[in-house]
């Protein structure tokens, strides 16, 4: 079993939470969200912006709270070989309550279609709040162009209003 091993990222300021499934390798080692340099998580977000890509974690922290998003993953543990979503067995769902009750969450997105099926298996029955799937930000994902991702990502905008 691999437990979660960083905090979610949100203040009273934040209006979307942005779910993940899990921490890859690479992540779990920064402590920090998307930090595997394959993932367009952060290219994406400065594109839907129009900003420099934030680079260190400091920076990464200030770009999420300056535009009101916070951000978790959907689980808290699980067994996973590697960072693979395919492999993720045994779930335990993280607890979205504190956010929810410290921020007014106006939507709740999810990254990729594992986020999506773990948040409505196990999270949506607490939250009972529906989320809006966008497409992975994962280079296994490779269907989608950077382009084309920053494009469908822009709906984020529509809620930080």
């Amino acid at each position: 079993m691999i437990y979660h091993p960083f905090p979610p990222l949100y203040d009273e300021n934040s209006k979307i939470l942005i779910l993940g499934s899990f921490p890859s390798v690479k992540s779990r080692e920064q402590m920090f969200f998307y930090g595997h340099p394959q993932n367009r998580f952060w290219k994406v977000l400065g594109g839907v912006f129009h900003e420099n890509v934030p680079q260190t974690i400091e920076e990464k922290r200030i770009f999420l709270l300056s535009h009101r998003i916070a951000l978790w993953d959907v689980i808290a543990s699980c067994e996973i070989e590697g960072s693979s979503d395919s492999t993720i067995r045994n779930v335990v769902p993280n607890d979205l309550l504190p956010i929810m009750q410290s921020a007014d969450i106006k939507q709740i997105f999810v990254n990729g279609k594992t986020a999506e099926k773990y948040y409505i298996k196990y999270t949506q029955p607490t939250t009972t709040r529906n989320c809006i799937c966008l497409p992975s930000t994962s280079p296994a994902n490779a269907a989608w162009s950077l382009e084309k991702l920053v494009e469908t990502w822009k709906t984020i905008l529509s809620y930080l209003t």
